[in-house]
């Protein structure tokens, strides 16, 4: 009796037991049907080969050999040339009234471009004033010497006192008119305002004053800085490794960050004696005509300058090369296939043939119109 009772007992544990591992089976089971298959690993595969249908339509051609000039690019900032930058000077001093020109503004030679209540007019006037005053009466005082020499009723050491006095008063005055012409104002029209010219015509790239700002003579900052931007300056930085591969008088290939298909000729006219000791870099000056001034300084650029050591580069026909990806490609045969590879491009060559910088040895072989065999590839 006892022992059916035991048995009664233990039966829901068994069956519990059974219950628990057969749904952990049946979990298990469910989640290896639903699992993805395992992957399969094929290697000595090159993604790189392509095989096409008709690879006859797809002509092949032989790279050349070229040579040209070494060839360095580096970056620079277009700069205005410092000998064609003139400060606007103001000769006199004083509170800023009007202004007629701003930062940036194309400006001719003799424009006006500002003007100034000064107190320098009010000492200028008086002082002249004072010399027309003096010249009148030593030229009085000369008259009537002259009369009484004549007369013999003074010595000639008398009359030469009165014509001394005369000169003097007479350079004094002169100075004072000229001390007023340079302020900017007309003796003949006293005013206390002065007017400030442009000195040469070109771009203003510099404006230090505002609109009631004082302005002292003879100072700096200077009210205005004029440039001539006809032609421009673009500075480089040249790492010390390849300092002898640039020679002051070579020529350079400018690129414009903002026109990069214009292609601008400019001249080395100095290489700096001085390198940065942080980056080991020394200064480059290359002098470019600005045609239309559309350098402006500031703008970015990348000069190719030209050694004179030649080199021996790559040359294919301008058809050979893809561009994908922001990278420039090239096919060659192999294996019955078409293999593509990356390449550097240079410059255009004649007859529309392109120049190859790394990638490409001459005497590879190339397929010539890579552009329709990568629209081949692209459809199957």
């Amino acid at each position: 009796m006892k022992s059916i009772v035991k048995a009664t007992a233990l039966l829901p544990l068994v069956l519990g037991a059974f219950l628990t591992v057969n749904g952990c089976k049946s979990d298990k089971i469910k989640a290896d049907a639903e699992a993805p298959p395992p992957a399969k690993v094929i290697s000595g595969v090159d993604v790189s080969f392509f095989a096409v249908e008709h690879p006859e339509l797809y002509p092949i051609v032989t790279a050349t050999e070229y040579q040209a000039p070494s060839q360095l690019s580096v970056t620079g900032t277009v700069f205005p040339d410092i000998a064609r930058t003139v400060p606007v000077i103001s000769l006199a001093s004083g509170r800023v009234v009007d202004i007629r020109a701003r930062l940036g503004d194309a400006v001719k030679k003799g424009q006006l471009l500002l003007r100034i209540r000064s107190d320098d007019i009010s000492g200028g006037f008086d002082a002249y004033r004072k010399a027309v005053s003096d010249e009148l009466l030593a030229r009085k005082q000369l008259d009537r010497a002259k009369l009484l020499y004549e007369h013999g009723a003074i010595a000639l050491g008398d009359l030469e006192v009165a014509q001394d006095t005369e000169d003097d008063a007479k350079t004094t005055l002169d100075t004072a008119t000229e001390h007023l012409h340079l302020l900017g104002s007309d003796p003949d029209d006293p005013k206390g305002i002065v007017d400030i010219h442009a000195p040469v015509s070109g771009v203003i790239t510099d404006q230090e004053v505002t609109n009631a700002a004082f302005v002292q003579a003879y100072s700096t900052p200077n009210p205005f800085t004029i440039s001539d931007l006809t032609t421009v300056w673009i500075v480089c930085d040249v790492y010390e490794n390849d300092m002898a591969n640039v020679r002051v008088g070579e020529p350079a290939d400018i690129k414009l960050n903002a026109y990069p298909a214009k292609v601008l000729k400019g001249t080395i006219s100095n290489i700096g004696s001085i390198l940065d000791p942080n980056i080991r870099t020394a200064k480059v000056r290359i002098e470019v005509a600005n045609p239309g001034e559309m350098m402006r300084p500031g703008m970015y650029a990348t000069a190719t300058l030209f050694g004179k050591e030649k080199q021996t580069y790559t040359a294919v026909p301008a058809s050979a090369i893809v561009h994908l990806h922001d990278r420039d490609w090239v096919f060659i045969p192999a294996q019955e296939k078409f293999k593509r590879i990356e390449v550097v491009s240079g410059e255009q060559l004649p007859n529309n043939m392109q120049e190859i910088l790394s990638g490409l040895q001459p005497g590879q072989q190339v397929v010539t119109n890579a552009i329709n065999l990568q629209n081949a590839i692209d459809n199957e």
